[in-house]
């Protein structure tokens, strides 16, 4: 059978790319889990489509397999950009990570906490050369809120309100996250470039 590999050990995000890649029939989806032994990517870019790109090359030129990597993250106003492409490394857990935020968010109000998650995902294939076939973006808006709520998803999700949702992105379920969140518009423009690699009929 043919293989797809998603360059992630999140586990939360795997699971996440499994529904969004539905649709890419007859492909097995292995993750960086199925790989213990390859070297890690540097993610050391100044953007979110820097860091997809590197870590899409890398990771389908060690595996030999066609390779989606994505770089999100969450991008606050009034912290001048942060944690940007420093999001995951923010602080050593999400728990720590939301804490941390929140305290930096303490005294400004509702209007100037506006922020949105980002998503770079990046589609390389091995033939006939390692190289990038695609590269999409995906933003979702919102705002930081004031606690943390929801039991769903992952990362920041608890502490993002999303404004047409009316509620924080934690507090819906993962079928309604994939129709609108920022990693489900990077990787609908991806699929048909996917597709279209493993003649998958659109």
């Amino acid at each position: 059978m043919k293989e797809l590999l998603v360059a992630t050990t999140n586990q939360g995000k795997v699971h996440e790319l499994e529904k969004l890649l539905e649709s890419v029939t007859n492909v097995q989806l292995r993750s960086l889990k199925d790989f213990p032994d390859l070297a890690v990517a540097e993610e050391d870019g100044a953007t979110f489509e820097a860091n997809a790109i590197a870590k899409a090359l890398h990771y389908c030129r060690l595996s030999g397999l066609p390779t989606i990597a994505d770089d999100s993250g969450l991008v606050v106003d009034a912290l001048g950009g942060r944690p940007g492409v420093h999001s995951s490394r923010y602080a050593p857990s999400d728990a720590e990570r939301i804490a941390k935020l929140l305290r930096e968010m303490e005294g400004i109000d509702w209007p100037q906490r506006s922020a949105r998650f980002i998503c770079a995902a990046a589609f390389a294939v091995p033939n006939p050369e390692v190289h990038i076939r695609t590269l999409t973006t995906g933003i979702l808006e919102g705002y930081i809120a004031l606690e943390a709520k929801g039991t769903f998803g992952f990362g920041y999700d608890p502490i993002f309100y999303v404004e047409a949702l009316g509620c924080h992105l934690a507090e819906v379920p993962p079928e309604i996250k994939n129709s609108l969140s920022h990693r489900a518009q990077a990787i609908a423009k991806l699929l048909p470039a996917v597709k279209e690699y493993f003649r998958i009929s659109q």
